[in-house]
């Protein structure tokens, strides 16, 4: 059965897509723990980040990486975290987070609701500072 992530990179299930190529996807989390807070998966189901191959490991993040400059530039923050935790979803995913502190990656703290229009205007500074 399909994972959740692969029905959003199919359409199946709808997103506020970031970036693409044909092998990852980015996507806003619509529960973030900071407004930018986006994740980017490998489009080939692998359950665990550290079974994918080196040289995938890589392109993966050079996908990532003007993601994270492009998330830099649009909110106010010391850098753009990256965690992977992959607990929610049985699909290796990576976070980009807008961070100034630890706490600001801390998964156990509440996570933001954002509107539909919230969510849209914050992909759009994204994508937008991505050129």
């Amino acid at each position: 059965m399909a994972t959740i992530f692969t029905k959003i990179i199919k359409g199946e299930i709808p997103s506020y897509k970031i970036a693409e190529n044909d092998k990852f996807f980015a996507f806003l989390d619509i529960f973030p723990l900071k407004e930018g807070h986006v994740l980017v998966v490998p489009k080939t189901e692998t359950d665990k980040f550290f079974d994918v191959d080196d040289s995938f490991m890589s392109e993966w993040l050079v996908f990532a990486k003007p993601i994270a400059k492009a998330i830099e530039k649009s909110f106010p923050c010391n850098r753009c975290g990256m965690t992977v935790i992959g607990l929610e979803v049985p699909h290796a995913h990576m976070h980009l987070v807008p961070i100034s502190s630890a706490e600001d990656i801390c998964f156990t703290r509440p996570k933001l609701k954002l509107s539909p229009e919230e969510l849209k205007m914050v992909q759009q500074k994204i994508v937008g500072a991505m050129g």
